[in-house]
């Protein structure tokens, strides 16, 4: 018989509201997910909250935030039919022993009962909700007594070490509430209740092992074990022995060398420093910022539970590493470790990096045998033990603003980790940061027009402070849809599991599956753009030929653009201003984008050349969503009334080369029904019109409103298209087996910079090696053009259906323009 002693009933309730009082001082708790408030309260059922354990403190944190988001407390009597509780929660554990505490993980007694009672009456229903209460959000790795104290870990708190967590870091207290849990599941009519009460159990404590990982990272090891760890594995033993045998050196030394490459790779992740970066992230941000906006966070709560999340952000600026983990470490996610280039392991900025969870990569493997393996292996082993990975899939920033080709290295070796040990799920997450102002485009520009690109240094970071005290307007973080790896894999190639998948193997599919995937990632990216008042203004007046248009002009233009990204929408995910156009003008002038000179006939707003050509970098941001639109455009500019199949067949021609460029969503095979709903959105705008037969369509009137609204939208990709001509031209003008590709891409680029120079092209990415050089690579895939035993370029008919089409897309003044430079 055990003896329960009991407070008085007065007593209790007094003691409860002294320390309710005291808790509300000093804790300021944040819950995750952020719509768990209006999930639950969506629900009709009763609600059971579950703890991991019964911690006083953990239990007033809870009780404060139901309170504010008008939910149940937990400290609420739960009346069901035939059963009677004193607390609307029960703790999967409890603390035994007097003078030593320890976890006692029985179960618990009133969980078997509620099991017991429901397995009796079939009409009983109830929720069972996890709820968890982190301090300080530490992932347990050091030793150290104070941080050990000032931090919630992976270990058991004792009294004294909770009491200074909650005065240290009450005001850094994160609840996170799980998916709620249907008791019914559980509890088999006629049975005593017995096993669904085991079951239950086994499924709390996995989903507090999962929330527990999302929220503090797995239990870290030193950098120095999990250098260890790393140099312990078979590859990098066997490089080690290979490298003993190609240097003649001995295998002490040897391994000095792998261990040097795994120290130079290796994060030095603190939980003390990310605390302090994340105040002074928050200070910071707020001043170069108006707003950090963040948009479809809620892809990273349905997750499956205890997967592996591989973070794949779009590069824009050197403000995106710090940006990212910012956002996710706010929203309740651990802190991913984030592969970072070697240039920017400078003295003291590369310590800190490492600090906040950066790893170091070359930016070339090349002349260093042991190097490769020991950074896969680093990969391989962050990954297996579940730590969150970030990594910028295009290698490095993006020059045009447009998503550069996918740089597949590190790819590839997630997607060896998961195949050689698949049991924890993949999900790659994609990201787009959206700015206002980069503070980078300036370098870009001068970068693509030929100026040797600048070293990173600690000098030249103090050079940039002094610009934060621009107006940079605001920044969105938005969040594609996740990509989960199995999925694709299943998708690719059905029987995978059951391939061998070593460190040696490299089965015939792997290579497909890789370009599926960084494929896939790039188009969700693309997906979760966030479109703002910079971008349209950019879009619309890059389009004129002097970049000026009447305020009342670039006010229509700048609706119909905003209404046209809503009635047509490219994908769920993208975000669309909604500012007025007014503001949008309001906007672009506050941040120096735009001039206005004033005039009694009505106010024109332009841009100065210098911005002009910056804003080609904001453009390309979101070129792909107008870019349907504008091929349909293209095909009315220089004829009245086109042929529905003509439309398709023109749009058709050109699409395969502009989505392979832009990333677009769309299959060759979802276009014929794409386009007609591009034609439908330009029919309901007016800018368009079905002829009296029905099989045709004709543009507005000339000198319409619409037809120049019509017009302009049309000059959004009519670059693209005049840059292909210009390719072919060249190529038709020396004749088949005449260039090799790299003749070809060369003749193209100095073509393409005399074309800017003479006509006033301000568009840096016309004369861009890459996109010529992918576009040569693509006609090549399409067997358009082929390559002789000589390494040179032929080409028969279908380049020159090509042609013919474009001819009649492009006027003959702009054909004559580029034929007349590709002649001389």
């Amino acid at each position: 018989m055990k003896l329960r002693l009991r407070w008085p009933a007065g007593l209790e309730r007094g003691w409860l509201w002294l320390l309710r009082g005291l808790s509300r001082l000093f804790v300021r708790p944040a819950v995750v997910p952020e719509d768990a408030f209006e999930r639950l309260r969506g629900r009709t059922q009763p609600v059971l909250y579950v703890f991991e354990d019964p911690d006083l403190s953990d239990r007033l944190a809870v009780e404060q935030v139901c309170l504010q988001g008008g939910l149940r407390r937990p400290d609420r009597r739960l009346q069901l039919d035939g059963l009677q509780l004193e607390r609307s929660f029960v703790a999967l554990e409890r603390h035994a022993g007097i003078l030593r505490r320890r976890p006692d993980r029985r179960m618990p007694p009133d969980l078997a009962r509620i099991i017991a009672v429901a397995a009796q009456d079939p009409a009983l229903e109830l929720d069972v909700v996890p709820v968890a209460v982190y301090w300080g959000r530490a992932p347990q790795r050091e030793r150290s007594w104070l941080r050990l104290v000032l931090s919630e870990d992976w270990a058991l708190a004792g009294p004294f070490r909770r009491l200074l967590s909650i005065v240290f870091n009450g005001r850094s207290t994160l609840i996170r509430f799980g998916e709620p849990l249907q008791l019914r599941q559980y509890a088999a009519p006629g049975t005593d209740g017995a096993r669904g009460a085991r079951r239950l159990l086994k499924d709390l404590r996995a989903e507090f092992r999962h929330m527990r990982v999302d929220t503090l990272g797995p239990d870290l090891s030193t950098r120095r074990v999990l250098v260890a760890q790393v140099l312990r594995t078979r590859a990098v033993r066997q490089a080690v022995r290979q490298e003993m045998r190609e240097s003649g050196i001995a295998r002490r030394a040897a391994l000095r060398v792998a261990r040097r490459h795994a120290l130079e790779i290796a994060a030095g992740y603190s939980h003390t420093f990310v605390r302090i970066a994340e105040r002074v992230l928050d200070w910071l941000l707020t001043r170069i910022f108006d707003g950090v906006d963040v948009r479809n966070a809620e892809y990273l709560d349905r997750l499956p539970p205890g997967c592996t999340i591989v973070y794949v952000p779009c590069h824009r600026s050197h403000i995106d590493y710090l940006l990212l983990s910012f956002v996710v470490y706010r929203r309740g996610y651990a802190l991913p470790y984030v592969a970072a280039g070697i240039n920017l392991n400078l003295p003291v900025i590369g310590r800190l990096l490492r600090m906040g969870g950066a790893f170091f990569i070359r930016r070339s493997f090349r002349g260093a045998s042991l190097y490769p393996v020991v950074f896969t292996k680093y990969v391989d082993v962050m990954m297996s033990r579940g730590h969150p990975v970030e990594f910028f899939i295009e290698g490095g920033r993006s020059r045009t603003g447009r998503l550069l080709k996918p740089r597949t290295g590190l790819l590839a070796m997630t997607v060896r980790s998961f195949l050689r040990d698949p049991r924890r799920p993949v999900a790659y997450v994609p990201a787009n940061f959206g700015y206002e102002r980069v503070l980078e485009v300036p370098t870009y520009v001068g970068e693509l027009s030929g100026r040797p690109k600048q070293k990173e240094s600690v000098g030249g970071l103090m050079k940039v402070l002094p610009q934060l005290r621009q107006q940079l307007g605001r920044v969105h973080v938005s969040f594609g849809e996740p990509l989960l790896l199995a999925g694709v894999l299943d998708r690719l190639q059905p029987g995978w599991r059951t391939e061998p998948h070593d460190d040696a193997a490299r089965p015939e599919w792997f290579s497909r599956a890789i370009d599926t995937v960084a494929t896939e990632i790039m188009q969700r990216i693309n997906a979760a753009v966030a479109v703002t008042p910079i971008n349209l203004l950019a879009v619309v007046l890059l389009a004129t030929p002097r970049q000026a248009l009447l305020e009342g002009d670039l006010e229509r233009q700048l609706a119909l653009y905003a209404e046209l990204l809503r009635a047509f929408p490219y994908a769920s995910e993208v975000h669309v201003t909604g500012d007025s156009a007014a503001a949008i003008i309001q906007c672009g002038e506050q941040m120096g984008l735009l001039e206005r000179r004033s005039h009694p006939a009505g106010d024109v707003l332009r841009m100065v050349e210098h911005n002009a050509v910056l804003a080609t970098y904001y453009r390309n941001n979101v070129l792909h969503l107008f870019a349907l639109p504008s091929l349909v455009a293209c095909a009315f500019l220089n004829n009245p009334v086109v042929r529905h199949e003509d439309v398709h067949r023109l749009v058709w021609r050109v699409y395969p080369y502009v989505r392979e460029e832009l990333f677009l969503r769309w299959s060759e095979e979802e276009l014929p029904g794409v386009v007609d709903g591009v034609l439908d959105a330009l029919a309901r705008y007016r800018l368009l019109e079905r002829g009296a037969d029905g099989a045709s369509w004709q543009r507005p009137t000339t000198g319409s409103g619409e037809a120049v609204r019509l017009s302009l939208l049309a000059q959004a990709t009519i670059q693209i298209v005049e840059r292909y001509y210009l390719a072919i031209a060249l190529l038709l003008h020396a004749g088949s087996a005449a260039l090799t590709p790299e003749a070809l891409e060369q003749s193209c680029v100095t073509t393409a910079q005399r074309m800017a120079i003479l006509y006033g092209l301000a568009a840096p990415e016309f004369f861009d090696r890459a996109m010529f050089r992918a576009f040569i690579e693509l006609l090549r895939r399409r067997g358009v053009i082929s390559l002789d035993a000589e390494g040179r370029l032929t080409f028969e008919a279908p380049l020159l259906a090509v042609a013919d089409d474009a001819r009649v897309v492009l006027s003959e003044q702009i054909r004559n323009s580029i034929l007349q430079v590709t002649h001389s």
